[in-house]
């Protein structure tokens, strides 16, 4: 006699060739950020698909937040399944929508979703469009198996994590969608291997550096201050006393990969002098000395470093060199900040995904954190839900590359950890 987490992993298996097509459709909505293009079409697909499974539906457009225009308005889908059961929990399962730009060194055609040898390539496969996939076949193979349920599942196709994630989960938890009152446990199907749970991310700080020099004839560069030599002299001291200081911090965060757990710090851009010439232009540049010179850092740091003191470190390298160095003087400003975020390896989302996996694969689950950070930042921080993981299908390594691919064999394990999850945490008594 088939008991009930058979007759669940049965239905999974079932919806194998549903899985792909579902995948394919959402690869194929080339849902571009930036600018923002289909976001609308997609929430609308995944909408119509989850109102015919008995989800009620909203769509909501995040007004006036970054990027959002009635050109490229933000728009995010939750989808909300009520058991019959009466009472229990709710489980959210959280994927953005958005991709990145395609890039070059295609050998598949980026939005073709194209299926070879159980592999489906197109731009957003395995960063998340797989794991999306994978979370609804699972939402709907749990309902389908034990509609008598107890509490709500919810689905949230979300904006804009490439960028910031500020039209999606941050807004939809500033308007109290992840309110842990409403919301008990979040899992978001981010690419990190069938096998991982990931409980966060280390933190990151944004700053534009700027050294000011003073413009010249460039044949008299004497009677100048060259703005771009104050900006090596920074490089300079940073790779004599930063990198250093930072290579020696550690952490105990089980960050991947290995290089990973110590601090770091990213030179994004440098700019100096005078403006790029527009495309085409042939004439010679004007001979100035430049009198401004902005640097872009992008700076990683561990749960042990305190936010301040990461700022202090780079502030007081500037300012030894402004009491050191003749004429340096410099401006700094805050672009962006995230606090590191990890949840406890006993939270009960974390708990129940690592008994999922080791019923699905034979093995228990490796915990990880992730180098960068992705939407779980903002369901700790504004949603105040700490009971939050990121686990699902695809290999990180093969994001934002070209040819990604995610794999329809780990889509269909990932799918059956969920849906266990789902049978743990909601077919309980109320």
């Amino acid at each position: 006699m088939t008991n009930p987490e058979q007759k669940l992993l049965a239905a999974i298996k079932t919806r194998r060739d549903d899985l792909v097509a579902l995948c394919q459709d959402l690869i194929r909505i080339p849902t571009l950020n930036p600018p923002g293009r289909h976001y609308l079409d997609i929430c609308e697909y995944l909408g119509q698909r989850l109102k015919r499974q008995g989800f009620a539906i909203e769509l909501i457009r995040a007004h006036g937040t970054p990027g959002d225009s009635d050109k490229y308005p933000r728009w995010n889908m939750i989808a909300r399944h009520q058991g019959s059961g009466g009472g229990g929990e709710c489980v959210h399962f959280n994927s953005h929508h958005d991709v990145v730009e395609v890039g070059n060194g295609w050998n598949f055609d980026p939005f073709a979703a194209t299926l070879k040898d159980g592999r489906i390539y197109g731009r957003g496969a395995c960063d998340m469009k797989g794991g999306l996939a994978a979370s609804v076949i699972a939402a709907e193979a749990f309902i389908e198996t034990f509609p008598e349920y107890h509490g709500r599942v919810e689905i949230s196709a979300t904006a804009d994590e490439e960028t910031g994630g500020f039209g999606g989960v941050a807004y939809l938890a500033e308007q109290g969608h992840f309110h842990p009152d409403r919301v008990q446990h979040v899992i978001i199907p981010e690419p990190l291997n069938k096998d991982r749970i990931c409980l966060g991310h280390r933190g990151v700080w944004w700053a534009e550096i700027e050294t000011k020099g003073r413009i010249a004839h460039g044949s008299m560069p004497f009677l100048g201050d060259c703005a771009i030599r104050h900006m090596g002299a920074l490089i300079a001291e940073m790779e004599s006393s930063l990198f250093p200081l930072l290579a020696a911090k550690r952490t105990k965060m089980p960050v991947v990969p290995e290089g990973a757990k110590q601090s770091t710090l990213n030179i994004n851009s440098i700019h100096g002098g005078e403006a790029e010439p527009e495309s085409g232009y042939t004439g010679l540049p004007a001979p100035c000395v430049p009198d401004r010179c902005r640097m872009i850092i992008d700076r990683r740091y561990l749960i042990e470093e305190d936010p301040h003191e990461v700022k202090a470190e780079v502030i007081a390298m500037l300012d030894h060199l402004r009491n050191t160095r003749p004429d340096f003087d410099y401006e700094i400003r805050d672009l962006h900040q995230v606090i590191p975020s990890m949840t406890r390896q006993d939270a009960p989302v974390v708990a129940t995904v690592a008994r999922a996996i080791t019923k699905v694969l034979g093995r228990g689950p490796e915990y990880v954190v992730s180098p960068g950070t992705y939407d779980q930042k903002h369901i700790d921080r504004i949603g105040r839900l700490k009971n939050c993981i990121a686990y699902g299908p695809g290999i990180l390594d093969l994001a934002h590359q070209p040819d990604e691919w995610v794999g329809v064999d780990d889509m269909l394990d990932s799918a059956r950890v969920m849906a266990l999850a789902l049978q743990e945490l909601l077919t309980r008594p109320a």
